[in-house]
């Protein structure tokens, strides 16, 4: 039997924060909810930073996800640039000298940006609404860029760079950007792109130092130089706060849950969002999952779990870019393939990248779809990829207009 908790308090303020306070409500929990954030803003939406903020179509308070009457209105307690410090099992130290002590508490503190050895202060990261604000006006005066990085985020910095007419030069380590992610052979679409929007893309390289906030020396000892640099070689498990709360980092990459977000070795305590490595059944290992959708499900998870319902049946993971003028869609795990197959598009036989669907399959299982363009034909695909482990066979997919 489940014994309900009087009172709940959510560490971090961000979607996944956001979405386990109002699944709590919706749910009817009609306990104490405290909702801890760092950052002075109110939550909201990280996905746009790299979007529409830094193509300056969106003003940076039109990402905010709710607003402070919203969240009075659910009967929170919202405490805003204050940051937890220490956690023994339910007692929440804080950085303004005082304590918590709820009967329950949901971990949801994100990531923080990683930074190469020596990076030198003013060289940008981006994760924050501050980090978009002042990227954004460095662009409004830079000439050139040279971005560190070829995933998601550097990809959609250098479109907005390239949309303001700067020279942009972006590094990245691996043989293809996005490979993490996609695969060589999606990667190689991506990399298609990069060059056809007049990006300087140089694959296999990496940077040996700062030389200073606007210059690189490479590995191979060229010395690059722009008038703004961004790194964007992916982010960290935001566990600094936990030292001492070693149980709850047993994976070193974050915190280690079940199924449901349930943290075994602390009673009561949840963690969610980009912190948490969850139990991935497909994958049969922990696994975190950075996408904005993930923390919705997963903060439905948590919060059945939390009062004792149902939980619901996972969905089929899915995530998103918008690169150089086109719509990168992704659901499943690309990871788990052994074999990857054009099932639309001529992009993988030189033709054009946009319209291009990649099949990724494990045996006969398809595992997982990528979309460069093509939405309808990346839905027409979805039940197939959530049965997992049945034989896949094609189906006719849609044109799209996109």
């Amino acid at each position: 039997m489940t014994i309900l908790p009087d009172s709940v308090v959510v560490i971090g303020a961000g979607l996944a924060g956001l979405r386990t306070v109002e699944r709590l409500r919706q749910n009817g929990f009609e306990g104490s909810i405290t909702l801890v954030g760092r950052e002075p803003d109110l939550p909201y939406d990280r996905p746009p930073l790299s979007k529409q903020v830094l193509q300056e179509s969106w003003a940076p308070e039109h990402t905010l996800l709710t607003s402070l009457k919203a969240l009075e209105e659910l009967g929170v307690d919202v405490r805003l640039g204050v940051s937890a410090v220490s956690l023994d099992k339910r007692r929440i130290g804080l950085d303004d000298g005082t304590e918590l002590h709820p009967d329950a508490v949901v971990i949801a503190t994100g990531v923080v940006p990683r930074e190469l050895p020596g990076q030198p202060a003013g060289v940008s990261t981006l994760r924050t609404l501050t980090h978009a604000r002042d990227l954004r006006d460095a662009l409004t005066t830079a000439k050139s860029l040279l971005v560190v990085g070829a995933g998601f985020i550097g990809a959609e910095v250098t479109t907005a760079a390239r949309s303001a007419g700067l020279e942009v030069t972006v590094l990245e380590a691996e043989s293809r950007p996005c490979a993490r992610i996609l695969g060589e052979k999606g990667g190689e679409l991506v990399a298609r792109l990069f060059r056809e929007a007049g990006v300087d893309l140089r694959t296999g390289s990496s940077v040996k130092q700062f030389v200073d906030a606007r210059t690189v020396e490479l590995a191979d000892g060229e010395k690059l130089t722009a008038d703004h640099i961004l790194v964007a070689v992916g982010a960290v498990p935001d566990t600094g706060w936990l030292e001492g709360a070693a149980p709850l980092m047993p994976g070193g990459d974050g915190i280690i849950t079940g199924s449901t977000g349930r943290i075994e070795p602390l009673p009561c305590v949840w963690a969610l969002g980009d912190i948490a490595a969850w139990w991935d059944q497909p994958r049969r290992r922990n696994a975190r999952a950075e996408h904005w959708t993930s923390a919705g499900d997963q903060a439905s998870a948590v919060v059945a779990d939390l009062l004792g319902l149902e939980t619901p049946t996972p969905p089929v993971p899915y995530v998103w870019s918008d690169q150089f003028g086109l719509k990168l869609q992704v659901i499943g795990r690309p990871d788990l393939a052994d074999q990857v197959e054009t099932l639309k598009g001529e992009g993988t036989s030189g033709g054009a990248v946009k319209g291009t669907v990649l099949g990724y399959r494990r045996g006969d299982a398809l595992v997982a779809v990528a979309a460069f363009g093509a939405p309808a034909a990346l839905l027409s695909y979805r039940e197939q990829v959530a049965v997992g482990t049945a034989s896949i066979t094609t189906v006719a997919v849609p044109d799209d207009d996109e």
